[in-house]
């Protein structure tokens, strides 16, 4: 591993130098909003933001994702498989609870048995280069909670760290280190830049305030799947599904046609266990008829069934949910009283 400084007025520039020759997907101001986005030709990437907006699993596993095209021919159908032609990416910028999460989706989206093509196709395509948290960006943050780190990024293949003056550059992996010559004359890292990076890397820690008895939880949820607790947690819910859209690990979608004429697509779609058809079946029986049954899902989920499943807590501590939810609905709260229940 290699750990370099550049000078933090050079960063900029040098991904303006990367985009020049492959597709960076980076953080960009829209108004008072910052989402991930392709770079323009000449665009720069905004640097000076707490968190995204979107979480950049869009860029894996898109919102909607057209899978293939068919023609109906006197013969049958000729199908038409989408290939991807864009060659290789970089995501820029992304921050450590995020580069988390590209590590869970991998257990569902490419494992030995099942591995789903176009998902897997994007992430060996694509070189990460995660931002460490210098300070936890939002009040809401408890990535420690959930095993993540503000200033690590396991799963990133170049991290940058923000120190005084310069940026630190630790080139991770070999997809990384292609990327060495385009970041120009870069000075060797110190001891005492080492040393620095420890030390705001401790404080960040420190900062973060919102914690959670994530993994204390586990039993409670195996023995109480009818407690009336559940009777409760859901009554303010709007149903409106912005806190599965905005998680960086929620997976679940549907896959329809839509046909005009001869010619059609399939395309996959995210769905979400906050609707009320989520789980409608087609015999119109439905085993979550209500938002009770449908929240309790959303908290088994990411606390027990993926904890049974794959030993990892499905949350990584964004807070996104808890900061955009129209109802303040409060993820973090709910599993305090959980505790208390135990």
């Amino acid at each position: 591993m290699e750990a370099k400084l550049i000078k933090k007025a050079a960063l900029g520039e040098i991904v303006k130098k990367i985009a020049g020759q492959k597709p960076v997907y980076a953080p960009i101001k829209e108004g008072s909003k910052v989402h991930f986005k392709f770079l323009k030709k000449g665009e720069s990437p905004f640097l000076d933001y707490a968190n995204t907006v979107n979480a950049p699993k869009n860029l894996f596993f898109p919102q909607t994702e057209t899978l293939m095209h068919y023609t109906k021919t006197a013969r049958g159908s000729e199908l038409v498989e989408e290939s991807e032609t864009n060659g290789e990416m970089v995501l820029f910028g992304v921050r450590p609870c995020d580069v988390r999460s590209f590590k869970l989706l991998d257990m569902v989206f490419d494992q030995k048995k099942y591995s789903d093509p176009y998902y897997v196709d994007k992430r060996e395509r694509t070189t990460i280069i995660a931002l460490a948290c210098r300070q936890p960006p939002y009040s809401t943050c408890f990535c420690t909670s959930v095993g993540g780190h503000p200033a690590q990024a396991d799963g990133a293949d170049i991290l940058i760290s923000e120190l005084d003056d310069d940026y630190l550059v630790e080139f991770l992996s070999p997809k990384g280190e292609k990327l060495v010559k385009l970041f120009g004359d870069l000075k060797a890292a110190d001891d005492q830049a080492l040393s620095r990076k420890k030390e705001l890397s401790d404080e960040a820690v420190a900062a973060i305030k919102s914690h959670i008895p994530a993994t204390e939880i586990k039993t409670w949820l195996d023995n109480n799947f009818e407690h009336p607790f559940w009777d409760s947690i859901h009554q303010g819910c709007l149903a409106c599904g912005t806190c599965t859209y905005l998680c960086p690990t929620c997976h679940c979608f549907d896959i329809r046609d839509e046909a005009q004429g001869d010619d059609g697509i399939r395309l996959r779609a995210w769905d979400s266990c906050m609707y009320s058809i989520y789980s409608l079946e087609t015999s119109g029986h439905n085993p979550r008829p209500g938002q009770k049954q449908r929240w309790r899902q959303r908290l088994m989920h990411k606390f027990k069934y993926f904890v049974d499943n794959y030993d990892a807590i499905s949350c990584v501590g964004c807070g996104r949910c808890v900061m955009s939810c129209p109802v303040n609905t409060d993820i973090r709260k709910i599993v305090n009283d959980i505790a208390q229940l135990n």
